[in-house]
């Protein structure tokens, strides 16, 4: 138990798997496989049992057709015009006019949320790219002061 983890086999051990990779990708088990070759078959019949029992009444068939043929929407997509984010500015902008629609009925609130932190991120975004700028800048102004220094006649 208290072994090193990593390599299972050591190098150059021939009981190792000698066979490559191990199982191709698609590859299934025979069981499975099995079972797949009879659902298969009677794939047809179960499916139309099934619509039988849903309109005569039966719930989970009924649900498990309805499931099939109206599944529940994960995310659902919205439009909304937003102002170019480039700037902080622009960013506090669009966050209004999302929280508007929000206030106004026109976005879930679980929605706003995700593009929320859509928004958050797009800020440490332009943040990030602001401080670069800001020390390159820096950095130049450095760099003339050190130049300007240079040239400056030395006292003997």
């Amino acid at each position: 138990m208290n072994e090193p983890r990593g390599r299972p086999f050591p190098a150059g051990n021939t009981a190792g798997n000698t066979m490559g990779r191990g199982r191709p990708r698609g590859s299934r088990n025979k069981a499975s496989s099995a079972g797949q070759d009879l659902l298969d078959k009677y794939a047809q019949h179960v499916v139309g049992k099934c619509i039988d029992l849903a309109l005569k009444g039966d719930r989970s068939a009924l649900r498990i057709c309805m499931d099939r043929i109206s599944p529940a929407r994960r995310d659902a997509c919205f439009r909304m015009s937003l102002p170019p984010v480039r700037t902080a500015q622009d960013l506090d902008q669009a966050a209004e006019k999302l929280t508007q629609g929000i206030r106004r009925g026109k976005i879930a609130p679980a929605e706003g949320e995700k593009m929320m932190n859509i928004f958050e991120m797009r800020s440490r975004i332009i943040q990030t790219a602001q401080w670069e700028s800001r020390i390159d800048k820096l950095e130049e102004e450095e760099k003339e002061k050190m130049a300007d220094v240079s040239r400056l006649p030395r006292a003997a």
